[in-house]
């Protein structure tokens, strides 16, 4: 059906939605919550602590890892005050969606107190998008909170899931009109996983049973969510960004296989238990986890700035598990740390002809959004801002924008809605 042309260019189906994502703590700046407060106590720790979790070849290019601003998000990208600069630079480049976040702690920064200016900000912010031509994602948890509820033991607080469900409805009852797709929680395994059970992040509960106490309100609010928001709005489409990936193993089997059927079923369960409960499924893709007794040998072509492997069969892999929900599915992240933006191009146009090939088995993938808009503040496990995942970079002394090589090459893309292939 969408098969390769003779002048190999592959075609995407009529209407799909190509784009961006960002998240609010990660380029708005300006913020209160309880990542803002927990950044400037940690943020020497983190500095000195960068010899040790990053590799020598990353420690020589990146140096301002083992800067304290580094870990200091601050005034961010100030998106918050720019988003129609960077509007208008993402419908010059094609861009037809667009994922973002809402800030909790700015709409609801005393417990049970709404304020409406900041509601309306986000009204704009909507607005601004549909006037752009672009279709808004609105995430409503991307792991940050308001200082009240960190206070209260976050999600570990049996009454967390009452305090969430009441900005949820307050948001969708006075943003529905302009939002059709909704993003209730984005990557809660990753989270959660980096917040409560490792601790190497806010809210820093460490433990498992912390872990899991939060973990099932989430996974039971999320639910709940989902009934609210349709209660309020009849055309609205809700889901979940999840974090996917494959896993592989080299151990002897049975054990190899025993680890690889874990961590597919962890990584997996929140989706699974939630299955009747999703109009759509959000995926964020990055990498495959390879787990083996051998030292992971990969050449500097195959790795991003992050030393992550570049593994673009992975997004077919993954989508061909998603096959059976049977509902459609929107890349809701996708991307690489790569400052000097050498490998960005090649890194989308491999990962969409896997995509392709998926839609051409008829998986019903309707749109994909570019992790990220922006040069951002990476904040999980606390990477900062030297990871460069934007399409458009940015100078955070000065806050130019300057758009990347490859973010011309992405914009050939969502404008003629075709790949072209060697």
């Amino acid at each position: 059906m969408y098969a390769q042309s003779e002048n190999k260019k592959l075609k995407f189906p009529k209407g799909f939605l190509w784009g961006a994502s960002t998240s609010a703590h990660q380029v708005e700046g300006g913020l209160n919550n309880n990542w803002t407060e927990w950044e400037k106590e940690n943020a020497g720790r983190l500095a000195k602590e960068a010899g040790k979790k990053w590799k020598k070849w990353q420690q020589e290019k990146f140096p301002e890892m083992f800067e304290k601003e580094n870990y200091i998000s601050g005034r961010a990208c100030d998106h918050y005050n720019r988003y129609e600069e960077d509007f208008d630079i993402a419908k010059e480049l094609g861009h037809n969606a667009h994922r973002f976040s809402i800030e909790w702690s700015r709409i609801e920064p005393e417990e049970g107190k709404f304020d409406e200016k900041e509601i309306e900000h986000y009204r704009k912010v909507i607005l601004a998008l549909k006037e752009r031509g672009m279709e808004p994602f609105v995430t409503l948890w991307h792991w940050t909170e308001p200082v009240w509820f960190n206070e209260k033991g976050g999600w570990t607080n049996k009454k967390s899931q009452e305090y969430f469900l009441r900005f949820v409805e307050k948001i969708v009852n006075s943003l529905k009109s302009n939002v059709r797709f909704w993003i209730v929680v984005n990557e809660p395994n990753v989270g959660l996983g980096f917040g409560y059970f490792k601790g190497s992040q806010p809210p820093a509960k460490k433990g498992l049973f912390n872990f899991l106490r939060a973990y099932f309100n989430l996974f039971s609010v999320y639910k709940k969510s989902y009934k609210i928001i349709h209660s309020i709005s009849s055309n609205a489409n809700v889901g979940f960004a999840h974090s996917f990936a494959p896993y592989e193993s080299d151990i002897i089997w049975p054990v190899g296989k025993l680890i690889v059927l874990m961590g597919e079923y962890f990584s997996k369960y929140f989706v699974k238990k939630n299955k009747g409960y999703f109009d759509f499924v959000g995926c964020n893709y990055y990498l495959r986890h390879r787990v083996s007794l051998k030292k992971n040998e990969l050449s500097v072509g195959d790795i991003n700035d992050l030393n992550w492997e570049i593994y673009p069969k992975g997004i077919y892999d993954t989508l061909m598990k998603i096959k059976k929900y049977n509902l459609p599915v929107y890349i809701t992240e996708n991307g690489l740390a790569d400052a000097d933006d050498s490998r960005r191009k090649k890194f989308i146009v491999e990962h969409l002809k896997y995509v392709h090939k998926a839609i051409s088995e008829d998986v019903d993938v309707c749109g994909y959004l570019h992790w990220s808009l922006l040069d951002n503040y990476e904040f999980p496990d606390v990477r900062g801002f030297w990871p460069r995942f934007g399409l458009v970079e940015v100078d955070y002394k000065t806050l130019e924008r300057k758009i990347r090589s490859s973010a011309l090459e992405y914009a050939k893309i969502c404008k003629n809605n075709e790949i072209e292939v060697d």
